[in-house]
Protein backbone atom coordinates (compact mmCIF):
# COMPACT_ATOMS: atom_id res chain seq x y z
CA UNK A 1 0.00 0.00 0.00
CA UNK A 2 1.73 3.31 -1.47
CA UNK A 3 2.01 6.50 0.83
CA UNK A 4 -1.19 8.02 -1.51
CA UNK A 5 -3.47 5.51 -0.74
CA UNK A 6 -2.52 4.95 3.18
CA UNK A 7 -3.46 8.71 3.60
CA UNK A 8 -6.40 8.33 0.79
CA UNK A 9 -7.66 5.57 2.86
CA UNK A 10 -8.10 7.23 6.19
CA UNK A 11 -9.19 10.20 4.96
CA UNK A 12 -12.11 8.15 3.53
CA UNK A 13 -12.46 5.98 7.13
CA UNK A 14 -12.86 9.50 8.89
CA UNK A 15 -15.06 10.99 6.76
CA UNK A 16 -13.61 13.30 4.14
CA UNK A 17 -10.45 14.27 2.60
CA UNK A 18 -10.07 17.37 4.63
CA UNK A 19 -9.19 16.13 8.04
CA UNK A 20 -6.01 14.02 6.06
CA UNK A 21 -4.88 17.46 4.37
CA UNK A 22 -5.10 19.23 7.32
CA UNK A 23 -8.29 20.50 6.82
CA UNK A 24 -10.20 19.89 10.54
CA UNK A 25 -12.41 17.05 11.96
CA UNK A 26 -14.68 15.18 10.09
CA UNK A 27 -18.23 16.21 9.53
CA UNK A 28 -19.81 12.69 9.25
CA UNK A 29 -19.25 9.32 10.08
CA UNK A 30 -18.20 7.25 7.13
CA UNK A 31 -20.25 5.97 4.41
CA UNK A 32 -19.14 2.20 4.43
CA UNK A 33 -19.73 0.09 1.60
CA UNK A 34 -19.70 -3.76 1.04
CA UNK A 35 -20.54 -6.28 3.31
CA UNK A 36 -21.74 -4.83 6.65
CA UNK A 37 -23.94 -7.71 8.03
CA UNK A 38 -22.50 -8.00 11.85
CA UNK A 39 -23.28 -7.29 15.10
CA UNK A 40 -21.37 -6.58 18.20
CA UNK A 41 -18.15 -5.46 15.93
CA UNK A 42 -14.32 -5.42 16.99
CA UNK A 43 -11.90 -3.96 14.61
CA UNK A 44 -8.09 -4.46 14.34
CA UNK A 45 -6.15 -2.47 12.17
CA UNK A 46 -2.75 -4.14 11.05
CA UNK A 47 -0.04 -3.06 8.81
CA UNK A 48 -1.82 -5.05 5.66
CA UNK A 49 -5.70 -3.91 6.24
CA UNK A 50 -8.32 -4.01 8.56
CA UNK A 51 -10.24 -7.27 10.44
CA UNK A 52 -13.40 -7.14 11.73
CA UNK A 53 -15.26 -9.86 13.93
CA UNK A 54 -18.66 -10.44 15.39
CA UNK A 55 -21.10 -12.35 17.13
CA UNK A 56 -21.60 -16.14 15.35
CA UNK A 57 -24.47 -16.40 12.88
CA UNK A 58 -27.64 -18.72 14.97
CA UNK A 59 -27.07 -21.93 13.63
CA UNK A 60 -24.67 -21.74 10.75
CA UNK A 61 -21.39 -22.48 10.26
CA UNK A 62 -21.80 -23.85 13.95
CA UNK A 63 -22.36 -20.38 15.36
CA UNK A 64 -18.40 -19.72 15.06
CA UNK A 65 -17.13 -15.70 15.41
CA UNK A 66 -17.78 -14.20 12.15
CA UNK A 67 -14.99 -12.57 10.10
CA UNK A 68 -14.82 -9.43 7.93
CA UNK A 69 -12.15 -8.03 6.14
CA UNK A 70 -11.19 -4.45 4.46
CA UNK A 71 -7.74 -2.91 2.80
CA UNK A 72 -9.33 0.58 3.84
CA UNK A 73 -11.40 0.60 6.50
CA UNK A 74 -14.29 1.47 4.11
CA UNK A 75 -14.99 -1.11 1.76
CA UNK A 76 -15.89 -4.54 3.67
CA UNK A 77 -16.02 -7.84 2.36
CA UNK A 78 -16.86 -11.52 4.10
CA UNK A 79 -14.03 -13.56 4.89
CA UNK A 80 -16.00 -16.54 6.46
CA UNK A 81 -16.41 -17.61 10.08
CA UNK A 82 -13.51 -19.08 12.68
CA UNK A 83 -13.51 -22.91 12.63
CA UNK A 84 -16.45 -24.83 11.76
CA UNK A 85 -16.42 -26.46 15.10
CA UNK A 86 -17.01 -24.46 19.20
CA UNK A 87 -14.26 -25.19 21.66
CA UNK A 88 -14.74 -28.37 23.59
CA UNK A 89 -14.91 -26.32 26.94
CA UNK A 90 -18.16 -24.45 25.20
CA UNK A 91 -20.33 -27.81 25.62
CA UNK A 92 -18.90 -28.59 29.12
CA UNK A 93 -19.73 -25.77 30.66
CA UNK A 94 -22.71 -25.08 29.44
CA UNK A 95 -23.99 -28.73 29.36
CA UNK A 96 -24.84 -28.16 24.79
CA UNK A 97 -23.50 -26.16 22.19
CA UNK A 98 -25.40 -22.66 22.10
CA UNK A 99 -26.83 -21.52 18.54
CA UNK A 100 -23.58 -18.94 17.94
CA UNK A 101 -20.52 -17.38 19.82
CA UNK A 102 -20.67 -13.76 21.09
CA UNK A 103 -19.15 -10.58 21.13
CA UNK A 104 -15.53 -11.15 19.85
CA UNK A 105 -12.82 -8.80 21.20
CA UNK A 106 -9.58 -8.52 19.62
CA UNK A 107 -6.42 -6.74 21.07
CA UNK A 108 -2.58 -6.93 20.50
CA UNK A 109 0.22 -6.98 22.43
CA UNK A 110 3.61 -6.91 20.62
CA UNK A 111 3.13 -9.49 17.68
CA UNK A 112 -0.01 -11.33 19.51
CA UNK A 113 -3.50 -11.00 18.87
CA UNK A 114 -5.42 -11.80 21.52
CA UNK A 115 -9.48 -12.95 21.44
CA UNK A 116 -11.84 -13.02 23.68
CA UNK A 117 -15.27 -13.95 23.05
CA UNK A 118 -18.46 -15.26 25.21
CA UNK A 119 -20.13 -18.26 25.43
CA UNK A 120 -23.87 -18.11 26.74
CA UNK A 121 -27.46 -18.44 26.03
CA UNK A 122 -29.69 -15.73 25.64
CA UNK A 123 -31.55 -14.22 28.95
CA UNK A 124 -29.14 -16.49 30.86
CA UNK A 125 -25.72 -16.21 32.96
CA UNK A 126 -24.96 -19.44 32.92
CA UNK A 127 -22.00 -18.03 30.79
CA UNK A 128 -17.79 -18.41 30.00
CA UNK A 129 -15.59 -15.45 28.47
CA UNK A 130 -13.14 -17.72 26.44
CA UNK A 131 -9.70 -16.75 24.85
CA UNK A 132 -7.50 -17.55 21.19
CA UNK A 133 -4.37 -16.32 20.37
CA UNK A 134 -2.73 -15.95 17.01
CA UNK A 135 1.16 -15.35 16.50
CA UNK A 136 1.02 -13.53 13.63
CA UNK A 137 -2.32 -12.40 12.51
CA UNK A 138 -2.64 -12.32 8.32
CA UNK A 139 -5.27 -9.23 7.76
CA UNK A 140 -5.72 -11.60 4.15
CA UNK A 141 -6.64 -15.11 6.19
CA UNK A 142 -8.00 -13.69 9.12
CA UNK A 143 -8.81 -17.40 10.11
CA UNK A 144 -5.72 -18.77 9.70
CA UNK A 145 -3.32 -19.76 12.92
CA UNK A 146 -5.71 -19.45 15.87
CA UNK A 147 -4.88 -21.28 19.31
CA UNK A 148 -7.41 -22.02 21.58
CA UNK A 149 -6.49 -21.05 25.47
CA UNK A 150 -9.37 -21.83 27.07
CA UNK A 151 -11.71 -20.52 29.36
CA UNK A 152 -10.62 -17.16 30.96
CA UNK A 153 -13.26 -16.78 33.76
CA UNK A 154 -17.10 -17.31 34.10
CA UNK A 155 -20.84 -17.12 35.95
CA UNK A 156 -23.24 -19.21 36.77
CA UNK A 157 -27.08 -19.16 37.99
CA UNK A 158 -27.01 -17.25 41.23
CA UNK A 159 -24.17 -14.72 40.65
CA UNK A 160 -25.17 -11.78 40.54
CA UNK A 161 -23.02 -10.84 36.82
CA UNK A 162 -22.61 -12.43 33.46
CA UNK A 163 -19.32 -13.48 31.83
CA UNK A 164 -19.96 -12.14 28.78
CA UNK A 165 -18.96 -8.69 26.81
CA UNK A 166 -14.90 -8.60 27.28
CA UNK A 167 -13.18 -6.33 26.34
CA UNK A 168 -9.14 -5.92 26.73
CA UNK A 169 -7.03 -2.92 28.20
CA UNK A 170 -3.51 -2.71 28.02
CA UNK A 171 -2.18 0.05 29.47
CA UNK A 172 1.27 2.04 29.54
CA UNK A 173 2.47 0.08 33.35
CA UNK A 174 2.68 -3.23 31.32
CA UNK A 175 -0.65 -4.31 33.32
CA UNK A 176 -3.60 -5.77 30.82
CA UNK A 177 -7.31 -5.43 32.60
CA UNK A 178 -10.65 -7.61 31.35
CA UNK A 179 -13.97 -5.33 31.20
CA UNK A 180 -17.20 -7.37 30.99
CA UNK A 181 -20.25 -7.82 31.98
CA UNK A 182 -24.06 -8.18 30.60
CA UNK A 183 -27.75 -6.76 32.79
CA UNK A 184 -27.66 -8.34 36.30
CA UNK A 185 -25.53 -5.72 38.43
CA UNK A 186 -23.61 -4.77 35.46
CA UNK A 187 -20.00 -4.28 34.16
CA UNK A 188 -17.36 -5.91 36.09
CA UNK A 189 -13.24 -5.78 36.10
CA UNK A 190 -10.72 -8.76 35.99
CA UNK A 191 -6.76 -8.08 35.82
CA UNK A 192 -4.98 -10.41 33.28
CA UNK A 193 -1.67 -11.76 33.10
CA UNK A 194 -0.74 -9.49 30.07
CA UNK A 195 1.34 -12.30 28.58
CA UNK A 196 -1.19 -15.34 28.89
CA UNK A 197 -3.98 -13.28 28.37
CA UNK A 198 -5.94 -15.25 31.41
CA UNK A 199 -6.62 -13.83 34.62
CA UNK A 200 -3.60 -13.10 37.34
CA UNK A 201 -4.69 -15.26 40.35
CA UNK A 202 -5.42 -13.60 43.29
CA UNK A 203 -6.56 -10.30 41.83
CA UNK A 204 -10.03 -9.34 42.90
CA UNK A 205 -13.03 -8.70 40.70
CA UNK A 206 -14.29 -4.67 40.52
CA UNK A 207 -17.52 -3.99 39.88
CA UNK A 208 -17.20 -0.29 37.36
CA UNK A 209 -21.24 0.38 36.40
CA UNK A 210 -24.84 -1.18 37.14
CA UNK A 211 -28.00 0.19 36.50
CA UNK A 212 -29.85 -1.87 39.81
CA UNK A 213 -30.39 -4.52 37.13
CA UNK A 214 -31.40 -2.77 34.08
CA UNK A 215 -29.83 -3.38 30.87
CA UNK A 216 -26.16 -2.21 30.84
CA UNK A 217 -23.55 -4.43 28.60
CA UNK A 218 -20.63 -4.39 26.13
CA UNK A 219 -18.03 -2.20 27.79
CA UNK A 220 -14.88 -1.00 25.83
CA UNK A 221 -12.45 1.12 28.00
CA UNK A 222 -9.51 3.18 26.68
CA UNK A 223 -7.16 6.18 27.88
CA UNK A 224 -7.22 9.46 26.46
CA UNK A 225 -5.29 12.72 28.76
CA UNK A 226 -5.12 11.17 32.02
CA UNK A 227 -8.59 9.18 32.03
CA UNK A 228 -9.78 6.04 31.41
CA UNK A 229 -13.45 6.09 29.61
CA UNK A 230 -15.76 3.06 29.66
CA UNK A 231 -17.85 3.05 26.93
CA UNK A 232 -21.12 1.05 27.71
CA UNK A 233 -24.64 0.32 25.69
CA UNK A 234 -28.13 1.08 27.76
CA UNK A 235 -30.96 -0.63 26.50
CA UNK A 236 -32.67 -3.02 24.57
CA UNK A 237 -30.87 -4.82 21.82
CA UNK A 238 -30.97 -7.15 19.30
CA UNK A 239 -34.83 -6.38 18.56
CA UNK A 240 -34.00 -5.63 15.12
CA UNK A 241 -36.39 -2.33 14.47
CA UNK A 242 -37.67 -2.30 18.18
CA UNK A 243 -34.08 -1.88 19.50
CA UNK A 244 -34.07 0.87 21.82
CA UNK A 245 -29.75 0.39 22.55
CA UNK A 246 -27.91 3.76 22.92
CA UNK A 247 -24.17 4.45 23.56
CA UNK A 248 -23.04 5.53 26.66
CA UNK A 249 -19.67 6.82 28.58
CA UNK A 250 -18.09 7.73 31.89
CA UNK A 251 -14.56 8.27 32.67
CA UNK A 252 -12.04 7.95 35.88
CA UNK A 253 -8.27 9.10 36.81
CA UNK A 254 -8.29 5.08 37.87
CA UNK A 255 -8.52 1.71 35.81
CA UNK A 256 -10.56 0.28 38.42
CA UNK A 257 -12.66 3.81 38.63
CA UNK A 258 -14.84 5.18 39.97
CA UNK A 259 -16.22 5.98 36.94
CA UNK A 260 -18.39 9.29 36.53
CA UNK A 261 -20.51 10.57 33.89
CA UNK A 262 -20.71 14.26 32.50
CA UNK A 263 -22.88 15.57 35.74
CA UNK A 264 -20.60 13.77 38.24
CA UNK A 265 -23.28 11.02 38.49
CA UNK A 266 -21.39 7.59 39.07
CA UNK A 267 -21.60 4.77 36.37
CA UNK A 268 -22.48 2.31 39.66
CA UNK A 269 -25.56 4.16 40.22
CA UNK A 270 -27.03 4.24 36.57
CA UNK A 271 -24.82 6.93 35.42
CA UNK A 272 -23.60 7.64 32.01
CA UNK A 273 -23.54 10.52 29.36
CA UNK A 274 -24.91 9.37 25.72
CA UNK A 275 -22.24 9.57 22.88
CA UNK A 276 -25.15 7.77 20.28
CA UNK A 277 -28.79 7.10 20.06
CA UNK A 278 -31.09 6.12 17.10
CA UNK A 279 -31.77 8.55 14.21
CA UNK A 280 -33.25 8.12 11.24
CA UNK A 281 -32.59 4.37 9.83
CA UNK A 282 -29.65 4.31 12.15
CA UNK A 283 -31.87 2.23 15.08
CA UNK A 284 -30.09 0.65 18.33
CA UNK A 285 -26.50 1.79 17.80
CA UNK A 286 -24.13 -0.22 20.33
CA UNK A 287 -22.22 -3.23 20.95
CA UNK A 288 -19.70 -0.54 20.49
CA UNK A 289 -15.65 -0.83 20.95
CA UNK A 290 -12.46 1.50 20.88
CA UNK A 291 -10.08 0.47 18.44
CA UNK A 292 -6.86 2.60 17.51
CA UNK A 293 -5.12 3.73 14.34
CA UNK A 294 -2.56 6.18 13.51
CA UNK A 295 -5.34 8.67 12.63
CA UNK A 296 -7.28 8.87 15.94
CA UNK A 297 -9.17 6.61 18.16
CA UNK A 298 -12.01 5.17 16.58
CA UNK A 299 -15.13 3.68 17.89
CA UNK A 300 -16.93 0.63 16.39
CA UNK A 301 -20.42 -0.20 16.74
CA UNK A 302 -23.02 -1.98 14.65
CA UNK A 303 -27.11 -0.64 14.49
CA UNK A 304 -30.24 -2.11 12.96
CA UNK A 305 -30.84 -0.51 9.33
CA UNK A 306 -34.56 0.99 9.36
CA UNK A 307 -33.79 0.60 5.21
CA UNK A 308 -32.80 -3.13 5.38
CA UNK A 309 -35.75 -4.38 7.98
CA UNK A 310 -33.49 -4.12 10.93
CA UNK A 311 -30.09 -5.89 9.76
CA UNK A 312 -27.40 -5.61 12.01
CA UNK A 313 -24.93 -3.38 10.14
CA UNK A 314 -21.17 -2.52 10.74
CA UNK A 315 -20.64 1.60 11.47
CA UNK A 316 -16.90 3.16 12.35
CA UNK A 317 -16.79 6.95 13.64
CA UNK A 318 -13.59 8.79 14.51
CA UNK A 319 -13.96 9.84 18.38
CA UNK A 320 -13.58 13.39 18.67
CA UNK A 321 -12.19 14.61 21.63
CA UNK A 322 -13.62 18.22 23.17
CA UNK A 323 -11.19 20.83 24.74
CA UNK A 324 -13.07 19.59 28.37
CA UNK A 325 -11.64 15.74 27.21
CA UNK A 326 -15.16 13.95 26.85
CA UNK A 327 -15.93 12.52 23.36
CA UNK A 328 -18.57 13.37 21.23
CA UNK A 329 -19.22 11.60 17.61
CA UNK A 330 -19.53 13.35 14.27
CA UNK A 331 -22.92 12.76 12.25
CA UNK A 332 -23.99 9.76 11.21
CA UNK A 333 -23.41 9.53 7.08
CA UNK A 334 -26.68 10.28 6.22
CA UNK A 335 -26.85 13.70 8.08
CA UNK A 336 -28.48 12.47 11.00
CA UNK A 337 -26.44 13.56 14.24
CA UNK A 338 -25.76 11.53 16.87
Amino acid sequence: MNARLTVLGFAALLGGAALALGGGLPKQQPPLRGDLNIHDPTVLRLSGGYVAMGTGYEGIDGGTIRLKTSADGVTWADAGHLGNTQPAWVNTLLGQSPPNLWAPSLSQRGNVTYLYFAASTFGKNTSGIGLMTNAKLDPKRPGVGWVDRGLVLSSKAGDSFNAIDPARLDTADGRAWLAYGSWWDGIRLRELDPVSGLTRPGTAEVRLASRGGKAIEAPSLVQHGGYTYLFVSFDRCCAGLSSTYRIMVGRSRSVTGPYLDRAGHPLLDGGGSEVQTSKGRYIGPGGQEVFRTPAGDMLTYHFYDGDQGGTPLLQTSLIVWGADGWPTLPALPSGEQP
